[in-house]
Order: structure tokens, then sequence, then C-alpha cells
């Protein structure tokens, strides 16, 4: 078994980087909300649609990419009214919507593959500037992440941020103190899901297409990326979930790449992620055994030397 090479390493970490957006809209249902929503497989590929089908059309690269934003808020939207207005349970609410969004992206596309062959994108007009493609890339995604975390500290920090956490975490009192719950679970859904669907958008210029299936196991891809940056690297603050979130995805990736380095093939890789996912919501049980106990040590030897 051998590591990882320098090259697969750095490539490993751009697209961290990429995906890390995905990452921390998963985050905000996942954590925040305590929302299971499956939207994440149809939004994900929603952006890639809007996103190449605008480039093709001529549209500017970084407008395109922010309507790939847009359009991920009006998925996070339809799915928070089936929920609120209609009653239907959250995780049915997204598999309905995920569902629907398959037709919708192969309507918007014409076709299941939409390449982006010799066309502008975000990282072909950085390159333009005399970067080289693998930089331009790195670049394009930590100023992105740069940016969206920023955004969401600041969010985050507000009444209605707070208001948003409160939501997750105790319902009934934040309701209790005049809070429209309802509201604040729609909106959560409309950032998560635009942020989803961004992401979304800045992939498929990384991949030169948009693909109707390049959804599938998206949010397995989020989930490991969440849980391994906050095994890892803890969840003390909004700041330092967020920067646990985007290093987790970049771990997630390298060890992609370490596994398919080795001797897997990428057919494997949905397998692999799967079984990468099923570790990580293991360590945080092996993690509290092994603090409890500590614990138990540590008030045994107290007591002893009393």
């Amino acid at each position: 078994m051998e590591l990882i090479s320098l090259g697969t390493f750095l490539n490993a970490v751009s697209q961290g980087l990429l995906w890390s957006i995905l990452a921390m809209g998963v985050y905000i249902t996942y954590r925040i909300l305590d929302f299971a929503d499956l939207t994440t497989e149809g939004s994900f590929p929603l952006g890639a649609a809007v996103d190449a089908m605008l480039i093709i059309n001529g549209t500017n690269p970084f407008v395109a990419t922010f309507a790939s934003f847009i359009i991920g808020l009006v998925a996070g939207l339809v799915t928070g009214l089936l929920n609120t207005k209609l009653k239907i349970p959250g995780l049915l609410s997204g598999i309905l919507v995920m569902t629907g969004l398959y037709s919708v992206n192969l309507r918007i596309m014409g076709k299941a593959n939409l390449p982006l062959l010799k066309q502008p994108t975000i990282i072909t007009t950085v390159t333009d500037m005399g970067i080289s493609n693998s930089n331009a890339i790195m670049l394009v995604g930590i100023v992105s992440v740069v940016i969206i975390i920023l955004l969401l500290v600041l969010l985050f920090a507000t009444e209605f941020g707070f208001a948003l956490r409160a939501t997750g975490n105790n319902p009934k009192m934040i309701s209790a103190l005049g809070v429209n719950t309802d509201i604040m679970i729609i909106i959560g859904l409309m950032i998560s899901n635009g942020l989803i669907s961004l992401s979304g958008g800045i992939i498929a210029q990384y991949n030169g297409y948009a693909d109707a299936g390049m959804g599938t196991g998206t949010i397995v891809i989020g989930l490991a990326s969440v849980i391994i940056g906050e095994v890892i690297f803890g969840k003390t603050s909004i700041f330092r979930s967020l920067i646990s979130v985007v290093l987790g995805s970049i771990l997630y990736r390298i060890i992609i790449a370490f596994v398919l380095e080795n001797g897997l093939q990428p057919t494997d890789l949905k397998l692999i992620s799967s079984i990468v996912l099923a570790i990580c919501l293991f360590l945080p049980v092996v993690k509290e055994k092994m603090f409890a106990k500590k614990s138990i040590k540590n008030m045994n030897g107290g007591a002893n030397n009393a």
C-alpha cells in the first residue's frame, strides 16, 4: 500500500474545497435544523443543470453560478412548504422534491448529459489570468469557501440566526417566544439547498459537464464530511463547526483518493462512500465511550487519593 502522490493529494484538496460548499448546506439541515432533508440529491444536479444551460447559451459563468444558487433556494422553498404547510413529514417531503427534480433537470438540459467543452467557466476565467488550471481550481475553492463561511457566521450571529438555531434545538421554546418556526424551517431549507445547488453548479464547471444522475449519493458525501469534521476537529462554535465541515470534506476526498490509488476501482466509489460514512457515524460512539471510561478512571483515582 502506497501513499498518494503530491498531485493526487492537491487535487483531492481542491475537490474537497468545492464539495465543502455542499457539506455546509447539509450541515445547516442536519445540525442546525435537525431536519433529514433528501432534497440534496435533486438540488445538486439542479444547480448543475441550470448553470450548464446558461453558460451554453452565452451567460457569464459568474452570473450562471449565482443563478444556480437562486434555483436552489426555490427547491428548498418547495420542500419547506410541503413540510410546514401540507404537514408532510420532512423525510418524505425531501424524497418527493428529489424525485420530481429528476424530471425537472432532464427538462432543463433536454438530455441526460450536457457537456461544457470549450465553454467559458469561472475556472477558465481564472486560468486566462495566467494561473495554472490546478491553482485556479484551488483559488476558486478557497475564495468561495471563505466568502460563504463569513456570510454564514455573520448570519448566525444575528437575532434571526439565533432564532434559526433555536428552531432546530428547541422548537417549542422558540415558538413560545413568538417566533414562527415554519418560516424558520422554510428559510433554513432554502439556504441549505441554495448552497447545495451552488456547489452543483461549480462542480459541473469543474467536471466539464452536467449530468442528471450526478446527485446520487451526494447526501452521503455531505454527511460524511460533516461527521468527519466534527469528530476530528470539533464543533464548539458556528465558525469552528463550519471550518470543521470544510476540513472534513477535504479529508474525505483524501481518503477516497487514497483508496482509489491503491487498487479499488472508480465503480466502487459509492460503496467506499457508504463504508466511510458508517465508520464516521460509529466514531462518536467510540469517542463517547472512551471519554466515559476516562472520567470513571479519574473519579476512581480521586476517590483512592482521598
